[in-house]
């Protein structure tokens, strides 16, 4: 596998840990661990294949490590290179912005020029209107740990599954 890097902020807490399972399920292929927070414009465009993680703060917004580095992302030279973008959302008490930081991160990507990868069903939450929805599909992985905790792992296994076919 091509070489991978898995950006995340170590400042939110459960979007770390759902970083961390993904990092482990990769086994023997996993990512670097990359923390955004610290990242720079050579660290996105050293990796063949980015793997990035969010949460979706308030009303549909990035968190500031992220919204911060936006206009930077954009700017790079991603031709040629996979993005797979994985967030973290509250169906229930964000019904009408759910996981919108998945699709504000997928934009960003794709206006550097890299290809959206990891797309998965929205088959099982419950929501009103989601940035992140298209045809059927969220733009990424979806995880939802405050109504539907005992589905994480099986999603991100199944994600990193695919993740493991589209990078090679």
């Amino acid at each position: 596998m091509k070489k991978t890097g898995l950006f995340y902020s170590k400042k939110t807490v459960k979007t770390a840990e759902v970083a961390e399972k993904i990092y482990r399920e990769f086994g023997e292929d996993a990512p670097e661990l990359i923390n955004v927070d610290d990242a720079w414009k050579k660290d996105f465009e050293s990796y063949s294949y980015i793997i990035a993680g969010t949460s979706t703060w308030f009303d549909g917004e990035l968190p500031d490590y992220w919204d911060e580095l936006i206009p930077e992302i954009k700017s790079l030279n991603l031709k040629g290179k996979k993005a797979a973008i994985f967030g973290l959302g509250n169906q229930e008490e964000y019904p009408d912005n759910f996981v919108d930081g998945i699709e504000l991160l997928a934009d960003a990507f794709r206006a550097a020029g890299a290809s959206i990868t990891g797309f998965t069903s929205v088959e099982g939450y419950k929501y009103n209107r989601s940035l992140a929805e298209t045809n059927g599909q969220f733009s990424g992985l979806v995880i939802d740990t405050d109504t539907q905790p005992g589905l994480t792992d099986a999603r991100i296994k199944s994600w990193v599954e695919e993740l493991k076919k589209e990078f090679r």
